[in-house]
C-alpha cells in the first residue's frame, strides 16, 4: 500500500467525485481511477460504490478512511520534522472562509503570509453553507483551518480562537420613518420585516439571540448568503437589514442607524479540528493570523 493510493482514496471520498479529486491532485482522472482500482485489488475488496450520480463508501471503505487520513497525517508530520531541520515550512494549507470577514483583509493577510512562507501552497474555499458547513469540512478533514462565526457556543470537534467582532447596524431605505435618526432601540423594531441570513449563519444567530433577549419576534422575509446583497434588497424596499458596520459604505439611497439595548456584535474566529494534530504550515498560519489581528 502506497501513500499515493491513500491520497487518491481520501481525495475521491472528500470531493465525492473522481473528476474533482483529479483536479485537486493535479493528475488526469484516469490516473485516479487506476490508482483506486489498484488499491482495491491489493486489499482484495471494493472500497467505493460508484453510481452515475454519487460515490459512496463500502463497509471496508468506511473502515479504511480514518486509517488512511491518520497515515497521511503521520507522513505529513514526518515531512514537517525534516523540513524544520533543513530550514523551511512547506506543504499545502487548505483554508475555508465565510464570504466576509469584516475588518480582516483576507487577500492582504494571505499575500503577506505567502511572502513569508513561499513554499506553502494555499487552497482557499468559500463555503456557501456558512459556519456550520465550514465546521463540517474541518471535522471531515477537508480543511485545515477555517474562519467562522459561532456566537454563544463552541461546536464539538473544533477549537475556536476568537479574533475580532463587528457591530451590526440597522440599514433602512432613505424614505423609511427611522431614516432621519442616528440610533434606534431594538424594541422599536418589532414590526419590521428583515432581510437576514439562513439559520446557522453566525450573523443570523446574533440577531436571533438579540431579539429573543428583548422578548421580540424576529420577522425574516428574505434570506441571503451574500452580505453585499443585503443593501441591494434594502434599497429595493424588500425590508430592513442588520449588517456588519465595516461593509456599509455611504449610500444616498440608504440610512444607517446604531441599535441600542441589544448585543449585536458579530464575532469572527479561526477554527481548527480537535481530533487532528495541525501541521507545521497550519501552526504557522495560526500564529501569523494572531499577529496580523493584533
Amino acid at each position: 500500500m502506497e501513500l499515493r493510493q491513500l491520497e487518491c482514496f481520501v481525495a475521491v471520498v472528500e470531493e465525492s467525485s473522481f473528476t474533482r479529486a483529479a483536479a485537486r491532485l493535479h493528475v488526469v482522472q484516469s490516473a485516479v481511477s487506476a490508482t483506486i482500482a489498484s488499491l482495491e485489488r491489493e486489499l482484495e475488496t471494493p472500497l467505493l460504490l460508484r453510481t452515475t450520480r454519487q460515490i459512496a463508501l463500502t463497509d471496508a471503505g468506511l473502515q479504511l478512511l480514518p486509517k488512511a487520513r491518520a497515515t497521511l497525517e503521520a507522513a505529513r508530520d514526518a515531512r514537517d520534522a525534516v523540513h524544520q531541520v533543513t530550514g523551511g515550512i512547506r506543504g499545502t494549507l487548505r483554508i475555508g472562509t465565510m464570504s466576509s470577514l469584516g475588518l480582516i483583509d483576507l487577500p492582504a493577510l494571505l499575500g503577506q503570509f505567502h511572502h513569508e512562507y513561499p513554499a506553502v501552497s494555499i487552497h482557499l474555499a468559500i463555503v456557501g453553507t456558512g459556519s456550520p458547513g465550514l465546521v463540517a469540512a474541518l471535522a471531515e478533514g477537508r480543511l485545515d483551518l477555517a474562519f467562522v462565526s459561532m456566537p454563544g457556543h463552541q461546536p464539538a470537534g473544533v477549537r475556536v480562537r476568537d479574533l475580532t467582532s463587528i457591530p451590526l447596524d440597522l440599514v433602512v431605505p432613505r424614505d423609511h420613518p427611522l431614516a432621519g435618526r442616528s440610533e434606534v432601540a431594538i424594541t422599536e423594531l418589532a414590526d419590521e420585516s428583515f432581510i437576514d441570513f439562513p439559520l446557522g449563519y453566525g450573523n443570523r444567530t446574533v440577531t436571533d439571540r438579540a431579539f429573543d433577549a428583548a422578548g421580540l419576534t424576529h420577522h425574516v422575509t428574505i434570506e441571503i448568503t451574500d452580505i453585499t446583497a443585503g443593501t441591494d434588497f434594502v434599497r429595493h424596499r424588500f425590508g430592513v437589514a442588520l449588517l456588519p458596520r465595516t461593509v456599509l459604505l455611504p449610500d444616498e439611497d440608504l440610512a444607517v442607524l446604531r441599535v441600542t439595548g441589544a448585543d449585536l456584535d458579530w464575532p469572527i474566529s479561526l477554527a481548527t479540528a480537535t481530533g487532528r494534530t495541525p501541521g507545521a504550515a497550519a501552526r504557522a498560519f495560526e500564529q501569523y493570523v494572531e499577529r496580523y489581528v493584533a
